[in-house]
């Protein structure tokens, strides 16, 4: 079992019946859904919030009943993946495009898991870029702000064309050397007019499932 698989499906231990369960995006989240496609029609009841549109063509295929996030004011438990995190489970979020909704979800959930593999842990964060979400209007005052900050910010294309989020904004990748303070920094970003949301998720995992590499898991409480 490879180990996005392996802590995928770990997390889905959490869930129990009856709950609201937010579906993250990527390609870790992506074996906690199969798993929970798998729990569900073996009679599993669980009604599912996703963070994506491809997140939520991938559960609509296994039968996972869904709720759109307006008719939601709670979510018991969501599993999503992460592109960096610290011993802190302080979080880097959002190389698949879509940290705003990740967030969102994230924000009402009563229990919060991710799940990586052991090579995106990290001693302080910055190996990997932040996105930051913009609104189209405001790219090029969002990018000469955002560098004031101390990074270097590219805009994210596919096929050569800028990238465009679920919500239809843009994405700005904003690589920094060192994270030593991912709270304020998180909070300096969000401060620029333009900027919808940035994909540090701080003090928000309650627990993260990893692996050391040699096929053992590995929780960080």
């Amino acid at each position: 079992m490879n180990p996005k698989q392996l802590v995928g499906e770990k997390a889905t231990e959490y869930i129990k019946d009856g709950m609201i369960v937010g579906l993250g995006t990527g390609s870790t989240a992506y074996w906690a859904i199969m798993k929970i496609g798998e729990m569900v029609k073996n009679g599993l009841k669980i009604t599912g919030v996703p963070t994506s549109k491809a997140t939520e063509k991938l559960a609509l295929e296994l039968n996972i009943p869904l709720l759109d996030i307006a008719d939601v004011m709670h979510i018991d438990l969501t599993i999503d993946g992460a592109d960096e995190f610290d011993a802190y489970k302080n979080l880097i979020k959002g190389g698949g495009g879509a940290l705003l909704r990740e967030k969102i979800v994230a924000s009402i959930s009563k229990f919060y898991v991710i799940i990586s593999d052991g090579a995106k842990r990290c001693e302080v964060l910055g190996d990997y870029a932040v996105p930051v979400e913009v609104t189209p209007f405001a790219l090029n005052i969002s990018i000469d702000q955002l560098e004031k900050l101390g990074c270097e910010p590219k805009l994210r294309l596919a096929e050569g064309k800028p990238f465009v989020t679920d919500n239809q904004n843009l994405i700005v990748d904003c690589k920094f050397d060192k994270i030593e303070n991912p709270l304020a920094l998180s909070e300096k970003m969000n401060a620029i007019p333009g900027v919808v949301e940035n994909g540090l998720f701080v003090n928000m995992a309650n627990l993260i499932i990893t692996e050391d590499g040699n096929g053992n898991l590995v929780v960080i409480e």
